[in-house]
């Protein structure tokens, strides 16, 4: 988790991720995925069910030193592939990385991508990855610039 938050904090200061506090990593452990080399973490990224057809790619980093490796899309594909494992049939991301999630399958969206009474229900939810994926406007402040993408699986 230590080497997780070390990878994203940079991206955070910059604004591209949002910073997450440690024990929230710990409460999604089991949405990452991670690559390393030698001991090494190069990249995380988690998918995060959010409704019994949809995911979220939350989380997607790569180390400054392995960009342009590939492994960014590794992670992915990873993740894609757990996505399908778990039944989902679409996925969203929140992103400045269009071009690359573009290459992957995901398209802007714009609007609601899901029915009234799931949004309603979805409502519920303390995530803020939801909050963000029903463009909320009380997280608009850390998504301003960010393009909201999904896939269909």
């Amino acid at each position: 988790m230590r080497a997780m938050r070390a990878l994203v904090a940079p991206l955070a200061a910059d604004r591209v991720l949002l910073q997450k506090e440690s024990v929230a990593y710990y409460e999604s452990v089991g949405d990452f995925v991670v690559a390393e080399r030698d001991g090494e973490m190069l990249g995380c990224g988690a998918v995060h069910v959010l409704w019994e057809d949809l995911a979220e790619i939350r989380t997607l980093a790569v180390a400054k030193a392995a960009l342009g490796q590939g492994i960014g899309s590794r992670i992915l594909e990873r993740l894609v592939e757990r996505a399908h494992e778990l039944g989902v049939e679409r996925l969203f991301c929140l992103t400045f990385e269009t071009e690359f999630f573009g290459r992957h399958g995901f398209a802007p969206i714009e609007g609601q991508a899901v029915e009234p009474e799931v949004y309603a229900e979805l409502l519920r939810s303390y995530d803020e990855g939801v909050a963000e994926f029903l463009d909320l406007e009380r997280v608009k402040p850390n998504t301003l610039g960010n393009t909201r993408m999904l896939r269909v699986l």
